[in-house]
C-alpha cells in the first residue's frame, strides 16, 4: 500500500528533514506531524528500538551497522504501505529508532496487533554478502505503544514513547508495552488471532484486492498485483504485512499462499487474455519443496494461461536459500511464468541475484521514484538502474508514481510499466473488472 500523498507544506518540510541513510523525515517532522494530527483527533504511535546494533557494530563494522538501519526502514515503509488504507506517518529519530504514526486506527487490539506484526517483520534475520562469505545479523526490536489523546502535544507524547522504549530494554524477553504501562502479554492477543486465522480461510474472509498496473508506452492497463487482505469480524480489515507475520507464527503460510493464489487466479482467469496478473511470493513459499508443484497445479485448474503470470519476489525472500530458490524459480520459469525482483532498491540491493535468477522484470520500489522529479542524483540513480536493467534484458516496472512529473520522467527513462494512485487505487474484483471496461478492454 502506498502512502497517502502529504500536503505541500508536509512535502516541503519533509525535503528538508530527510535523513540521509533512510531516507525517512527526521524528528523535527516528526514533531510537526504529531502536532498537526493531534490537534482534533487520537493519534495511535509506536516507537521501535534495536537494542543489538551496538553488539552487530563490533561484530560486522559500522558499514553493516549502517546496512542495517536501512533494512529496518525499508522493512517498516513496506509494512506501513501494507498495513494502511489511512495516513501514515514514518520517521527515524536517530541512532536505531524510528517512530511510526497513523491515523484512523480503529482500536487498541489492532494497534497491539500491528506492532507484534511489525516486531516479527524487523526480527526477521538478515544476511549481507561479503566477497568469499556472508554474515547473518539478527535483530531484537523493541516497540513502545501509544494512542496520544487529542490535543496532548508532540512533546508529551514523544517522552512517553521514550521512557516506554527504556523501559523495555530493562524487561528481558519482552517486546512490545503499552506507554500508559500495561503490558502486552506474550502470545495472549496472538493466540487468539492464530486461531481465527486457521478458520479465517474456510469462512471467506481473505479478501483479494487487485493494484492496476499499466504500461508507459501508451498508458494502457496491462494487468494488476494480487494483494491479501483478511476481513476479520471483530477488528476488521489486516493488511498482508500482519496478515503473513501471524501465518508465519501459526505454521499457517502454505494454506494462506494457496487461498490467495487460487482466488486471484480463478478471478483473473475471467479478465481480458492480454490482462497480465502478479502474485507475491514469500520466503516460506521458496523454502517449501513441493512449491512449484503446489502453484502449477493451481494454475492448470484455474485455467489461467502461465504466460501471464508473473511472480513478484522480495530480495528478503531469497535470503534463506539462494540456490533452492534459483532452482524453483528456473522451473516455474521454464513453464512460462516470469519473474520479477520486486521491491528493487529497498535494503541491500544485492545486484547478485541479477545474475543468477531469472528474471524478466526488475520492480522499483517507491523509495527509487520519491525524489526523481527534484533531485538530479535521484534521476541519475534511476537511469543507471535503467540502463543496467537494458543491458540484461530486463524490463523496469515503477511503483509509487502519484503525479504526472513522476510518470513521465519513468517513461522517459525507458521503464516499461508503472503502478501508482495517479491511476487508480488496489480495487476489487468487481470493481476491476469495472475499471477494466471503463479503459477499454472487452470483458
Amino acid at each position: 500500500m502506498e502512502q497517502p500523498q502529504s500536503t505541500e507544506s508536509d512535502k516541503d518540510l519533509l525535503r528538508h528533514e530527510r535523513d540521509a541513510l533512510t531516507g525517512l523525515p527526521g524528528l523535527e517532522a516528526a514533531r510537526h506531524k504529531l502536532d498537526s494530527w493531534g490537534e482534533s483527533a487520537p493519534v495511535h504511535g509506536l516507537l521501535l528500538g534495536l537494542f543489538r546494533l551496538p553488539a552487530l557494530n563490533l561484530a560486522h563494522g559500522s558499514q553493516a551497522g549502517d546496512a542495517v538501519i536501512a533494512e529496518v526502514a525499508a522493512r517498516l515503509v513496506q509494512f506501513a504501505r501494507a498495513e494502511f488504507d489511512g495516513p501514515w506517518f514514518a520517521a527515524r529519530l536517530g541512532g536505531a529508532t524510528f517512530l511510526l504514526l497513523a491515523r484512523d486506527v480503529p482500536s487498541r487490539e489492532r494497534w497491539e496487533l500491528l506492532g507484534e506484526g511489525l516486531a516479527q517483520t524487523i526480527a526477521r534475520p538478515i544476511v549481507r554478502l561479503k566477497p568469499g562469505a556472508s554474515a547473518t545479523m539478527r535483530l531484537s526490536p523493541r516497540i513502545a505503544l501509544l494512542r496520544a489523546p487529542a490535543g496532548e502535544g508532540s512533546e508529551s507524547s514523544l517522552d512517553r514513547l521514550g521512557q516506554t522504549l527504556a523501559a523495555l530494554e530493562q524487561r528481558s524477553g519482552r517486546r512490545l508495552l503499552w506507554a500508559d504501562g500495561a503490558v502486552v502479554r506474550p502470545g495472549h492477543s496472538a493466540e487468539r488471532l492464530e486461531a481465527d486465522l486457521l478458520h479465517a480461510i474456510d469462512r471467506d474472509e481473505i479478501d483479494i484486492l487487485f493494484q492496476p498496473q499499466f504500461g508507459l508506452q501508451r498508458d494502457e492497463l496491462t494487468g494488476a498485483e494480487a494483494l491479501a487482505r483478511w476481513i476479520h469480524p471483530r477488528l476488521g480489515r489486516i493488511g498482508a504485512g500482519a496478515l503473513f507475520a501471524l501465518a508465519d507464527r501459526a505454521d499457517h503460510i502454505a494454506p494462506l499462499s494457496q487461498h490467495i493464489a487460487r482466488k486471484a487466479l480463478l478471478r483473473a482467469s475471467q479478465w481480458p487474455p492480454h490482462l497480465r496478473l502478479s502474485l507475491n511470493v514469500t520466503s516460506a513459499d521458496l523454502a517449501a519443496a513441493d512449491y512449484a508443484d503446489s502453484l502449477l497445479d493451481l494454475v492448470a485448474g484455474s485455467g489461467f494461461p502461465a504466460a501471464r503470470l508473473t511472480l513478484e519476489v522480495t530480495e528478503q525472500a531469497l535470503i534463506v536459500d539462494i540456490d533452492q530458490a534459483r532452482q524453483m524459480l528456473g522451473r516455474l520459469d521454464g513453464a512460462g511464468i516470469r519473474i520479477a525482483l520486486d521491491d528493487f532498491g529497498a535494503g541491500f540491493c544485492n545486484f547478485r541475484y541479477l545474475k543468477l535468477l531469472p528474471l524478466h522484470y526488475l520492480k522499483l520500489d517507491r523509495a527509487m521514484v520519491d525524489g526523481i522529479a527534484d533531485d538530479p542524483r535521484d534521476l541519475a540513480v534511476l537511469r543507471a538502474i535503467v540502463a543496467m536493467a537494458g543491458a540484461l534484458g530486463l524490463e523496469v516496472i515503477a511503483e509509487g508514481i502519484e503525479d504526472q512529473s513522476q510518470r513521465a520522467l519513468v517513461a522517459a527513462e525507458g521503464c516499461a510499466f508503472y503502478q501508482g494512485f495517479i491511476r487508480a487505487r488496489p480495487l476489487t474484483g468487481d470493481d476491476f473488472m469495472d475499471f477494466a471496461r471503463r479503459e477499454g478492454s472487452p470483458v
